[in-house]
């Protein structure tokens, strides 16, 4: 027979006492519902804020542009205005050298404001003092008759650089020729030499126009004897006519030998065919004004080659110049009618 557990029974029938609750627990309770209440109000709050926050950014962003042109900054800085006056003076000096010229350009201090015909330089050397005084005797006018022939609007100078050594005996024979018969044109920034003589040439016109305002400016070499009134009747014929490049025209073999005569050190350039291009050659050139203002703003970047003349009419391919081939200026044909011949 199975053994049974001991039960209990309640007697009376009535309800249980209930436990009764500590005073702990209560605090606890009342601080875990005080702490919830303050952790809903913070996130609730950081909401609104983060709200109210991305309102402001998002109507900023909307305000200002997302990237700063070149032109707000100009603008941040004042600098409009100045940006308008460089770019009309670009314009200006674009304008100028295109027609030959920088506008207002000025004499040098001490030049006769006077517009002359034409400004005729003769090339000489150091050792040139005898074909110099031949000149005076001859074709070139001196003393008072130059200053008549000035007046008449047509000046003449023997054009001369500077020695290597700058102050040596060859340059004070040449000052003090100079004070006594006051006919050169001193290149004072041009060495005096023979491989630097196409470079004279820029620097003649260059000086030349700075110096006089005339209508020609005209290159001769002390090697020819000048008609001087038949030059003067050429350009007198002449004389308004912008642009003018005229000589004795030809295009001639380029030498690309070394050792030999006319030797070109560039002949590489002028192509196959190694033939100059059309120029006036020989040892009277005349240029117009605009001509020659156009060398004196483009100096220093202008090209020169092995010979004077063909470095200048490598210059006037660029520009539109008027080529006049006019037969009186080859000095070394025999017709009659000419303005020049050789010594």
């Amino acid at each position: 027979m199975m053994e049974t557990l001991p039960t209990t029974t309640k007697r009376g029938g009535g309800r249980s006492k209930p436990v009764p609750t500590s005073k702990s627990s209560l605090v606890m309770a009342f601080f875990s519902c005080v702490a919830w209440l303050y952790v809903a109000g913070r996130l609730w709050q950081d909401a609104e804020d983060r709200n109210l926050l991305a309102g402001l950014l998002k109507k900023n962003s909307a305000q200002r542009p997302k990237v700063l042109t070149v032109e707000d900054k100009l603008m941040m800085l004042g600098c409009r205005d100045l940006e308008r006056r460089i770019v009309e003076a670009e314009m200006e000096l674009t304008l100028a050298k295109s027609q030959g010229y920088l506008k207002g350009q000025g004499q040098k201090s001490g030049s006769s404001d006077r517009r002359f015909l034409a400004v005729i330089g003769v090339y000489t050397g150091f050792g040139s003092r005898l074909k110099r005084n031949v000149f005076r005797g001859s074709w070139m006018p001196r003393g008072d008759a130059l200053k008549k022939l000035q007046e008449r609007g047509v000046i003449i100078r023997f054009v001369i650089g500077r020695s290597a050594n700058r102050g040596d005996s060859l340059d004070r024979n040449i000052d003090e020729e100079n004070r006594t018969t006051k006919d050169f044109l001193i290149l004072e920034g041009h060495e005096e030499a023979q491989e630097e003589l196409p470079k004279k040439g820029k620097t003649f016109f260059s000086t030349a126009v700075q110096n006089w305002d005339a209508d020609f400016y005209v290159k001769v070499d002390d090697n020819i004897d000048i008609d001087l009134e038949g030059l003067i009747e050429l350009l007198e014929h002449r004389r308004g006519q912008d642009g003018a490049y005229i000589g004795c025209m030809k295009s001639g073999e380029v030498i690309s030998e070394e050792g030999k005569p006319w030797y070109e050190p560039e002949w590489w350039k002028f192509g196959d065919e190694k033939s100059y291009f059309r120029h006036a050659s020989g040892s009277l050139v005349i240029i117009s004004k605009n001509l020659a203002q156009y060398i004196n703003i483009n100096s220093v970047s202008l090209k020169t080659y092995a010979y004077d003349d063909t470095s200048l009419g490598s210059w006037m391919m660029g520009i539109q110049a008027t080529y006049i081939d006019d037969s009186r200026l080859c000095c070394s044909s025999i017709r009659q009618e000419k303005v020049c011949s050789l010594a």
